[in-house]
């Protein structure tokens, strides 16, 4: 979600907002910690905290700390059952800050951050008046909300998993949208620079590359590489190339069983190991997906792919210090 770009936008025409932050959570809750919103006194709003009853009387308290010319920091506890009614059974704890003009360079600042892409963190202490922020290089916590003897430490952004995909036909086009609201970065090649679209999602660059497997060396470690090109020849000399270079977390290519079986005879051929050779995912996607629509495939392959980059980038989820602050400061 983009934060700080909005928050200046918001600034630039009325003197404060509120942001309100997921600090905490316990048990089953809708959004986890770090989800945000932006509250004007109107109560119109950017983003969201997981909708429900939960969303409505986070945008009263914010409307009301706007009306109330409130500063600073406030934490609230809600129980979602006894407080709320709703069925979700566990608890949340909301961070509300009124952000104001003042700090409307500061926001700039951030949005620019924001902007480049990427996580950044803030450090800022809670006392009377608004929060000020400066940056910090390493927070030594993976939650991206937490408060410690007085210090409000936070993460903004977003980690972008990083996604080789090869291959512009009508599944490659079809997985970039799906990937578009993701947190992923994608590197988008094909031999055929005239198949691109004339324009793409913020989070895709495309590259043209006569020889689409040299581009894999420029993949971080840990990327996810995907074939789907026009040609099995070309597929298999990225799997290959790929699987040799022994450093990205997902080798997949889209095909069916029986291409996995010829792909596995022929890399062997090639000296690649049955140790090496398990490595490579065919098909990739969902399985129990039937569907050869293009946009289906596509969806499968999103779902695949967001359960790995998950699993690999489990956060904590609690924040320490919150039981101390309880109350706007005047």
């Amino acid at each position: 979600m983009i934060v700080w770009g909005h928050i200046a936008r918001l600034l630039e025409q009325q003197p404060a907002c509120v942001l309100v932050t997921v600090a905490s959570v316990a048990g089953s809750t809708p959004r986890e910690v770090g989800a945000r919103m932006i509250v004007r006194e109107d109560g119109g709003y950017h983003g969201t905290i997981g909708g429900g009853t939960l969303e409505f009387e986070a945008i009263r308290i914010a409307r009301e700390a706007l009306r109330q010319q409130e500063t600073g920091l406030r934490i609230r506890r809600m129980s979602l059952g006894p407080d709320l009614g709703q069925c979700c059974g566990g608890s949340v704890e909301m961070a509300f800050e009124v952000v104001k003009a003042s700090q409307l360079e500061a926001a700039r600042q951030f949005a620019e951050l924001e902007y480049l892409g990427g996580e950044f963190s803030t450090v800022a202490k809670v006392a009377d008046g608004p929060l000020i922020r400066g940056l910090v290089a390493e927070t030594g916590t993976k939650s991206r909300f937490t408060l410690k003897d007085g210090d409000l430490t936070e993460t903004f952004g977003q980690k972008r998993q990083s996604v080789f995909l090869f291959g512009a036909g009508h599944v490659g086009k079809a997985v970039v949208l799906a990937l578009a609201p993701l947190p992923f970065r994608v590197t988008w090649i094909d031999s055929r620079i005239e198949i691109f679209p004339a324009a793409v999602p913020a989070n895709v660059q495309m590259v043209h590359q006569s020889r689409p497997e040299c581009a894999l060396e420029s993949a971080p470690d840990g990327a996810f590489v995907l074939a789907m090109t026009h040609c099995h020849a070309m597929d298999e000399e990225i799997m290959a190339a790929a699987l040799m270079q022994q450093r990205f977390a997902l080798c997949g290519v889209i095909g069916s069983k029986t291409k996995r079986a010829r792909f596995r005879k022929r890399l062997k051929q090639r000296g690649l190991s049955d140790s090496l050779l398990s490595e490579m995912v065919c098909p990739i996607g969902v399985p129990t997906i039937r569907s050869k629509h293009p946009a289906a495939i596509a969806a499968g392959i999103a779902v695949d792919l967001l359960q790995r980059e998950e699993t690999a980038h489990q956060q904590a989820d609690q924040p320490e210090g919150l039981e101390n602050i309880r109350t706007f400061s005047r």
